[in-house]
């Protein structure tokens, strides 16, 4: 099924992008939460009036991921948590974590966009990429010590 896309989603496209979707991906997702409209030539009409917006809309966007970018070049946070005797935490840095640690940093960030493919569950320092945007990707410096040691 052919839908345009309302909103960004990651890894499908990004505002006003048609894509071709599974049939039960576009009825039971995508249209009813209000993140794509069905591609009718009606509605390819009025996102055609639209386009010109959106493309204002996606390089300002992109404009402000390459001014987060930079700010995010020499950032470094460290985040404390309970570690058994081989570096093993109890529990694990989630991007929650993160993101309340860049928000302390002054940077307002949406856990969404951290990149982490699973949680941290050991100490050491780690890169974390964040995708600003879907051109644009950064990334910062984590340390995760224990609260011993601190």
């Amino acid at each position: 099924m052919k839908v345009i896309l309302i909103q960004e989603i990651p890894d499908l496209g990004v505002e006003g992008d048609m894509v071709n979707v599974a049939d039960g991906y576009a009825r039971n997702y995508l249209i009813p939460k209000g993140f794509a409209i069905e591609a009718t030539p009606q509605n390819i009409k009025l996102i055609e009036q639209r386009k010109k917006k959106l493309e204002i809309k996606k390089i300002k966007a992109k404009e402000e991921a390459e001014k987060i970018k930079e700010k995010l070049k020499d950032v470094f946070i460290k985040i404390q948590m309970k570690a058994g005797e081989e570096g093993k935490l109890y529990g694990a840095v989630t991007t929650r974590d993160i993101a309340e640690e860049l928000e302390k940093k002054g940077i307002k960030i949406d856990r969404r966009k951290i990149d982490l493919k699973s949680p941290i569950k050991n100490l050491g320092e780690y890169d974390i990429p964040l995708k600003l945007h879907p051109e644009v990707t950064g990334t910062i410096r984590l340390s995760v010590i224990s609260e011993i040691e601190a």
